[in-house]
């Protein structure tokens, strides 16, 4: 299965077109969002093209293509607009003999992880750090930020595909890669 994992679109419709042409390219099973979709939030700057219609019109073209869960500023306002389940405080996937545990990153997180066995994968967004740590229960994975990227990561997304797990630019340039 390959699966696109983006988080953290802060209704900025410029990086949300870029986002989904890179799923386009990429042709994934599913386009996994782990949250922050159209609200920019209190202690972010406006993204670029700060347009939440134009993303909730975009995302909701592909509906059928996507999961997702809660991001912090998601709300039941913006569940009302979208034509996708938004409101799930996180999910859990198997790919490549890997549990996946997906949930935005504001309750569960590195430091503070549901309870997970050697193997299993914690995937967060919200700190909009691409990182991948390896702990001794689990590995915890976050693809950064589509929109709002900080700490010198990529506007960017990753690709789970066949144990091998990449970064990517919006251009769809690898920066990063890790076999699981």
């Amino acid at each position: 299965m390959k699966l696109m994992i983006a988080s953290d679109i802060h209704g900025s419709a410029y990086y949300c077109e870029k986002m989904i042409q890179s799923y386009k390219n990429e042709k994934p099973e599913k386009l996994l969002l782990l949250g922050d979709i159209l609200y920019h939030g209190p202690r972010n700057d406006l993204p670029k093209d700060y347009n939440p219609k134009q993303v909730i019109t975009m995302l909701n073209e592909i509906s059928s293509e996507i999961l997702c869960v809660k991001g912090n500023c998601d709300t039941e306002v913006d569940q009302m607009v979208l034509n996708f389940p938004i409101m799930a405080e996180y999910c859990i996937l198997y790919v490549d003999h890997h549990m996946i545990f997906a949930t935005h990153g504001h309750k569960f997180n590195e430091t503070t992880p549901p309870s997970l066995k050697k193997g299993d994968i914690l995937l967060n967004g919200h700190t909009h750090v691409s990182k991948c740590e390896i702990y001794e229960n689990f590995i915890y994975m976050n693809p950064g930020s589509v929109s709002i990227p900080k700490e010198n990561s990529a506007h960017g997304y990753m690709i789970i595909e066949e144990k091998i797990v990449c970064w990517k630019d919006l251009a769809g340039e690898i920066y990063k890669q890790e076999v699981i």
